[in-house]
């Protein structure tokens, strides 16, 4: 059993090439695009902050927890209001598909505290998560393979918002590697915006934390032994979502249904589209792994924790 495996795993491996990393592309408010700068170009005006490195941040007291890879500040802010409905566009460093399917997606906010958004170092930025989405029902699937076959992250931002300008931190964290302490890969990218309205609700200072500061190596949510286990067990890192995002009188006001599809409305501007055969049988490929792990408990993890080294960078 143990050889078959390995042998399944091994094409696995051979199915799903080795890739880099990312980065936010794309940003869309209610439909109008925002484009982002290929980390360490010329950059063009934008509301996301650029990097300089599509490599990730790696262990969580690093300083660049807080807006990815030496972010500089985005040229615009963009005005959004409460409720607005927000998608998010990850891509490689080469323009293709974001290349990981294990871990979690979390949107935190924080107020750009006596200047505005395009002015503001986040280094102490005070962050109160407002979304938080892992695995997909029957804990088999994570959201995050939806990222990486093209679709957009969707974040609906709380309907009672009050008003001001506010650094958007849009996260992925991969978890592949994730079995041995300090493995995880951090994904932060941070987006200016202006929150306009007369609403009134804010975090509770208990529900702020600082990047870093907001997590630990050791977190469960972070160092995982049993992340290809299944069913996956996990557990989020960092503060629970805040309370003015629980107690919106929006229906929606955590997140839409994360990878639900809207049509931009903006003149010219382009939906990402899953790609072909290649991440079809990639993902094929590990649905039909992970279910002769099911038969067969216990025998998989620690086989696939070190071929995976060669399926993800």
């Amino acid at each position: 059993m143990h050889t078959f495996l390995l042998l399944s795993l091994l094409i696995l491996r051979n199915a799903c090439p080795a890739k880099a990393h990312g980065y936010v592309a794309q940003v869309s408010i209610d439909g109008e695009i925002y484009m982002g700068n290929v980390p360490n170009a010329q950059p063009s005006p934008s509301i996301v902050r650029q990097i300089d490195d599509i490599s990730p941040v790696k262990g969580a007291s690093n300083p660049y927890m807080n807006c990815g890879q030496a972010a500089q500040f985005a040229a615009l802010v963009a005005d959004a209001n409460p409720g607005s409905q927000f998608q998010f566009w990850w891509k490689d460093g080469d323009g293709t598909n974001w290349p990981h399917d294990i871990g979690p997606i979390m949107t935190y906010m924080a107020s750009c505290v006596g200047t505005t958004c395009d002015k503001y170092n986040s280094t102490n930025a005070e962050w109160f998560k407002i979304e938080e989405t892992g695995l997909e029902p029957g804990n088999m699937t994570w959201y995050q393979q939806n990222i990486m076959d093209g679709w957009p992250a969707n974040v609906t931002l709380p309907s009672n918002l009050e008003p001001g300008q506010y650094l958007i931190r849009h996260e992925i964290i991969a978890l592949h590697l994730a079995t041995e302490l300090g493995g995880a890969e951090f994904y932060p990218s941070c987006t200016q915006v202006n929150i306009l309205g007369n609403q009134t609700g804010t975090p509770t200072s208990n529900e702020e934390v600082t990047f870093p500061g907001g997590y630990s190596d050791t977190d469960p949510g972070i160092y995982d032994p049993t992340v290809f286990d299944t069913p996956v067990q996990y557990t989020f890192p960092g503060p629970p979502v805040a309370t003015l995002v629980t107690s919106s009188s929006s229906t929606s006001s955590s997140s839409l249904s994360p990878y639900t599809i809207a049509t931009p409305v903006s003149s010219g501007a382009s939906t990402a589209t899953p790609t072909a055969t290649g991440q079809a049988t990639c993902k094929i490929q590990v649905q039909q792994t992970l279910a002769v792990k099911k038969r067969h408990p216990g025998t998989l993890s620690r086989i696939m924790a070190v071929l995976i080294r060669g399926t993800h960078g």
